[in-house]
């Protein structure tokens, strides 16, 4: 499985689902429908994209939009933002402001929900296991996270700051 085949599996779920859960449990379903050779081949592919969406301003974005990130919570928000499909991924990536623009995200605002899908860390072990009983095999994958951004190394609580960076999501969540 390759990024582009990994994008199809998610937009065809997406194309199902009523929210980022479900994209992931109807994804998980059909990926286990593949060899299991693909579905190994899916998790790196799952944590080229996390690993690709490890950046400071996406972090800060997250800080914004979530009340506060954690690295687990930031983890979380990018299995989120997969589950929102490939055009809003690499949208995302290259204005992260650009998440205001979102209706999910929007209504995150008014409802002061969090936005995150831990389920999606677990997809492809959960369709590996489903396919095949087994746990996906040891060194099946690798992280490769970049480093940060040091431009982006400041205190995320402060506001004036973010609004200059994130003018968009700082309306939107700290008006």
């Amino acid at each position: 499985m390759n990024k582009p085949q990994f994008w199809a599996l998610i937009e065809a779920a997406r194309s199902r689902a009523s929210d980022g859960e479900d994209v992931v449990r109807l994804a998980t379903w059909q990926l286990a429908t593949y060899p299991a050779e693909e579905i190994v081949a899916a998790e790196q592919v799952l944590w080229d994209l996390l690993a690709e969406s490890y950046t400071n301003p996406l972090w800060a974005a997250a800080y914004v939009i979530n009340g506060g990130c954690s690295d687990d919570g930031f983890d979380y928000f990018r299995g989120w933002l997969v589950t929102q499909g490939r055009e809003v991924f690499e949208r995302v990536l290259t204005d992260p402001d650009a998440l205001a623009e979102l209706p999910a995200v929007q209504a995150s605002a008014a409802e002061g929900s969090d936005l995150e899908c831990e389920a999606t860390l677990g997809m492809v072990w959960d369709a590996h296991i489903t396919a095949t009983g087994e746990q996906l095999p040891d060194g099946s994958f690798t992280i490769r996270y970049p480093g940060l951004d040091p431009a982006w190394n400041f205190d995320f609580n402060d506001h004036d700051e973010m609004a200059r960076r994130l003018p968009r999501l700082t309306a939107l969540f700290l008006g």
